[in-house]
């Protein structure tokens, strides 16, 4: 299998995950102009579970280190693949409060709000967990990171008061998802081996981590989504015969947010060789700062801004990319 050598690399792939998990959200943006969430979250899940197959027999099965795909399967110890399973349920938990955030709220403040949690407690559960890095270092860029995100949640405050729109909704499902993802990674870092090279008997390699992960996602989909559907957040009940009624296109739109997220997933998760959990997780979460790129410059959900908040967005950008930086240097 295919496994990184260099910290740099491992840098380089982190990166990759961050503008993956910064940048799906667009999907759910360009399919909700006539496509609810809940609708679109079927097909998101849909690509999630075929990337993982894909990237399993793929660089999941070449190379002469490390275990094939179908051997690891074959191998594998049921409660490490538990382990990874309930990853993915404690995730797709998670990740369906923050798809509603997104809907209610935009997405420079869903994901700098619910993202932000996620990465300041994911880091600390996963340094504790698998120390590895300055921790000095480390824990002062997550400083930097929740900085940030208190920023950005002024900025909204003082934006949405401006137009008398406040969604205190969006805010609390925010708060919610991020509580929950912070979780998610321990239990599939925990499922898998500590030496890619040489993988220990019963452990998961991180490309069958990934696809027991998906399984979970699916499988725990069938009641959240279902749930989601007949207890919208907003707007009506929905019903599987208006997934039905969906183009192909718009279809197609929702399968590919889930591939962009799980190439993130499973950039991040084959970079812990070499990063560490902890660091491989955080850089990843720098989402956020991408995301935040995104619902600024393209799609104006700060628009009319007065310049106070303008300032506060362009000082919570400033943290983030500090706090970036600083978990970087705890890696190296």
């Amino acid at each position: 299998m295919f496994i990184p050598q260099s910290y740099s690399l491992a840098v380089i792939l982190c990166i990759v995950t961050m503008l993956c998990w910064g940048s799906w959200g667009n999907t759910q943006k360009l399919a909700g102009k006539a496509w609810r969430f809940e609708l679109f979250y079927w097909d998101y899940v849909i690509g999630i579970l075929l990337f993982s197959v894909l990237l399993g027999f793929t660089l999941g099965s070449i190379g002469a280190n490390g275990r094939s795909f179908t051997a690891d399967i074959a191998q594998a110890d049921t409660g490490n693949i538990l382990n990874s399973v309930l990853g993915g349920v404690i995730f797709n938990a998670s990740n369906i409060l923050l798809v509603a955030a997104m809907a209610t709220a935009g997405m420079a403040v869903a994901f700098p709000v619910g993202v932000g949690i996620a990465l300041a407690l994911g880091v600390i559960i996963n340094y504790i967990f698998a120390p590895k890095g300055n921790p000095v270092l480390l824990f002062i860029g997550v400083a930097f990171i929740v900085v940030a995100i208190i920023t950005d949640a002024v900025a909204y405050r003082k934006h949405s008061v401006s137009l008398k729109k406040v969604s205190r909704k969006g805010i609390i499902l925010s708060v919610s998802a991020g509580i929950l993802m912070s979780l998610f990674y321990r239990f599939v870092a925990s499922s898998m081996v500590t030496d890619f090279v040489v993988p220990e008997a019963g452990k998961l390699t991180p490309y069958t981590a990934v696809f027991f992960f998906a399984i979970g996602v699916l499988i725990s989909n069938l009641l959240f989504n279902y749930i989601m559907m007949k207890k919208p957040v907003e707007g009506e009940p929905l019903s599987l015969s208006d997934y039905a009624r969906g183009s192909v296109g718009v279809h197609l739109i929702g399968i590919l947010g889930g591939v962009i997220w799980n190439i993130g997933m499973s950039m991040s998760i084959i970079a812990s060789g070499k990063a560490g959990f902890a660091i491989s997780y955080g850089l990843g979460q720098g989402a956020t700062l991408i995301a935040a790129l995104w619902g600024v410059f393209i799609w104006k959900e700060f628009r009319g801004a007065s310049g106070t908040v303008n300032y506060l967005i362009f000082f919570m950008f400033l943290a983030y990319l500090a706090g970036l930086a600083l978990l970087v240097y705890a890696g190296a």
